[in-house]
């Protein structure tokens, strides 16, 4: 049904050159006939974009999506031999009422008018592609999709029209903005209509648009009706309380509170609350209405699980926290073991709202206060999506340069905002990113003393004639180095570091500290290799075969990449981990003591045999075990907040699964239904269809997700749940057989 959506909306789809492409490739991968079905061509397609995002591998992840991200740039980001005369007209127009007179247009006005244009394209279009790919964005694909073909035919917003305008390849305005509430008020309404379920609350122009799926229409009407229930009453913050939503309990009660208060949380869509209840608790803290009644959501803590914050957003632009919120949040902070990770945070948001208070009061900015705002040591961490709007705020109202040379004491002139400045020597402190992606070598380069931002270097082969800044804010990408020969690294620094391309430690003297990820996953051997006590972000050494030589930090902030090593012998896990443990190319548990918490995904699909495995008790995310063969010796958590991953059991002989698994099962290899004990409750999908017969099935009470018993001959002795949230699908039993269990289960959504 949703592939014929998308082949009725967007006429030629199935012949277009990307599904084509996508087509062929999964006819290759796996050895199936000519796929001809349009549906089926659009299904690869969907599959196609599903695999790009989905990867937990963080590398493959962050090359695929740039790498889609170049394609859609070329195709959808306007070129500058495009941008129309009228654009300049416009410009020439503005300098002229600005009191400048008649202006012309130079060489170089066009090529910094092109270049901003561009950029600004590119970072419209990328905050869509990061969203729609990300975990928060919870819709089924085909709606992503749908989305995406929407937004790139809409231009500029008309505020007196209320109403999008078409873009066309000579539109100059950035890709309309991302506002998710709206966005979920959309495709929540859409997935409904599909679904035949009841609709919420919609405004009879949104139900008339409704009719003819149009994206752009219902999407401009989508903010207008948000807005115009008039978004939230912000009385006093301090008067408020609390409200815990229970992990796998009803969302709709948690989803009406936000409906209406322009919050921006994606969480206000219908089925992104059931997805995100489902993965761990939430709790909001309201405050009254003009009624007096705890009504009005401020603040929103999402959890993976029971014991890990999974992320904190405001009701301040770009889901930051109001500055008065910051007190209210720290005091509730103390109750999560997790909360150190989110202290910093909370520090940065209070310094940050001092200075904001300074500004507006005409007072003096102290030189802390400007390192601080200038990110000079390390990045400002704030609870939102994006940088906090305040510190660009604060920064347009100052003269930069000079607030930086009273900072470094030196003279404006030693102070740079552009690559060309940085590079002309003697300068102290470089404000922003330094990007020299270009370069080749490091030959004649004098970099300045300090960066706020981060150092892009990645064509460089060799640290040969490298000298780098004794601070740099942001991160430093050198992923094009063969080898740490001449390479000093500064003692500070405040983002990731990116070493992928070496393949040997050898002369390789890391920070003691970093705050973001490490990658090191071109590493063949961990033989001279020393890292730092502390890692704050994730840790990729992807390409070890062998933990001989290895030790990691004892505190581990993020993921822990180690998928190429095929024994576990000499390795020595920390105690915790606070992101996913890849252990994906185990053969054997021999050696292998795993952490007592793992608060994201385990990966151990490369095991064969659980003889000898010792699971943590609980783990917060999914757990991979796709290649066991037998449950003989398996002893799973007793609690798992993500998916189950056991496709490679062809029997359920010694399986005994938890009580509580807050995602998916997947037991697609099974071939008999006997000794399968299934939980009462499952918070997301199960999928069974490598079963032939029902025989010996019982299935729980209530399905969160998907139930997928395609490969069921027959519906002997099928005795179905009432409650499915997801799909149904019987698609190996004959029309008849099925039509029959559409007349008996009358709620439940049978392909």
């Amino acid at each position: 049904m949703e592939n014929n959506f998308l082949k009725q909306k967007f006429d030629g789809l199935h012949i277009s050159p990307e599904v084509e492409s996508a087509t062929k490739r999964k006819e290759v991968r796996e050895g199936s006939k000519k796929i001809t079905k349009p549906t089926e061509k659009i299904e690869a397609h969907l599959d196609r974009l599903d695999e790009i995002f989905s990867t937990e591998d963080n590398n493959k992840r962050k090359f695929r999506i740039n790498f889609l991200k170049d394609k859609l740039h070329d195709k959808f980001i306007i070129k500058p031999e495009d941008i129309p005369e009228s654009y300049y007209d416009q410009q020439r127009r503005i300098v002229r009422q600005e009191g400048h007179g008649d202006v012309e247009i130079t060489p170089n006005m066009r090529k910094d008018a092109e270049t901003t244009i561009v950029a600004d394209q590119k970072a419209s279009l990328d905050t869509w592609i990061d969203y729609l790919g990300s975990k928060d964005a919870t819709y089924p694909n085909y709606l992503k999709y749908f989305a995406f073909r929407g937004i790139i035919k809409l231009g500029k917003y008309n505020k007196e029209k209320q109403k999008f305008a078409n873009r066309t390849k000579e539109t100059v305005a950035p890709f309309i903005e991302l506002n998710r509430e709206a966005l979920a008020y959309v495709l929540d309404a859409l997935e409904k209509e599909h679904q035949g379920q009841e609709q919420g609350e919609l405004s009879e122009e949104f139900k008339k648009y409704l009719k003819n799926a149009n994206f752009g229409k219902m999407y401009a009407q989508a903010i207008k009706d948000i807005y115009k229930q008039g978004g939230m009453e912000k009385l006093d913050i301090h008067d408020g309380k609390w409200i815990k939503y229970e992990q796998g309990n009803n969302y709709q009660k948690l989803h009406k509170s936000l409906q209406g208060k322009a919050t921006g949380w994606c969480t206000a869509g219908e089925s992104t609350a059931n997805t995100q209840l489902k993965n761990g608790d939430f709790y909001v803290y309201y405050t009254k209405n003009n009624d007096g009644q705890y009504t009005e959501p401020r603040i929103a803590i999402r959890m993976n699980g029971k014991n890990k914050i999974g992320e904190i957003r405001g009701a301040a632009p770009n889901q930051n926290l109001e500055s008065e919120a910051e007190e209210i949040l720290d005091e509730k902070l103390t109750e999560f073991p997790d909360s150190e990770a989110y202290k910093q945070k909370s520090h940065d948001m209070k310094l940050l709202t001092q200075i904001e208070e300074k500004q507006n009061n005409n007072q003096e900015l102290s030189k802390e206060d400007l390192k601080f705002l200038y990110e000079v040591n390390n990045p400002i961490k704030g609870f939102g999506y994006q940088k906090d709007p305040r510190i660009k705020e604060i920064q347009d109202q100052r003269n930069v340069k000079k607030d930086l040379s009273f900072v470094f004491e030196c003279s404006q002139e030693q102070i740079s905002a552009t690559k060309e400045e940085a590079l002309k020597g003697d300068i102290k402190f470089h404000y922003g990113n330094l990007d020299l992606y270009g370069l080749q070598s490091a030959e004649g380069l004098t970099l300045p003393e300090s960066i706020g931002g981060g150092l892009y270097l990645s064509g460089l082969k060799s640290a040969e004639g490298l000298k780098l800044p004794e601070n740099i804010g942001g991160d430093i990408i050198l992923n094009g180095l063969q080898s740490a020969k001449g390479l000093k690294l500064p003692e500070n620094m405040g983002g990731n570091l990116d070493l992928d391309g070496l393949t040997s430690a050898e002369g390789l003297k890391l920070p003691e500290s970093i705050s973001g990820y490490l990658d090191l996953s071109g590493l063949q051997s961990a033989e001279g290799l020393k890292l730092p006590e502390n890692m704050g972000g994730n840790l990729y050494l992807g390409g070890l075969q062998s933990a001989e030589g290895l030790k990691l930090p004892e505190n581990m902030g993020g993921n822990l990449d180690l998928d190429g090593l095929t024994s576990a012998e000499g390795l020595k896990l920390p105690e915790s981990i606070s992101g996913y443990l890849d252990l994906n190319g185990l053969k054997s548990v021999e050696g292998l003591k795993l952490p007592e918490s793992i608060s994201g995904s385990l990966w151990l699909s490369g095991l064969q045999s659980a003889e000898g495995l010792k699971l943590p008790e609980s783990i917060s995310g999914d757990l991979y075990l796709s290649g066991l063969q037998s449950a003989e010796g398996l002893t799973l958590p007793e609690s798992i907040g993500g998916g189950l991953y056991l496709s490679g059991l062809k029997s359920a002989e010694g399986l005994k699964l938890p009580e509580n698994i807050g995602g998916d099962i997947i037991l697609n290899g099974l071939q008999s239904a006997e000794g399968l004990e299934l939980p009462e409750n499952i918070g997301g999908g199960l999928y069974l269809n490598g079963l032939r017969s029902a025989e010996g099935l019982k299935l729980p009470e209530s399905i969160n997700g998907d139930l997928d018993l395609s490969g069921l001959q027959s519906a002997e002795g099928l005795k179905l749940p009432e409650n499915i949230s997801g799909n149904l699908d019987l698609r190996g039993l004959q029309s008849a057989e099925k039509e029959k269990l559409r007349e008996k289960y009358p709620n439940l959504n049978i392909i």
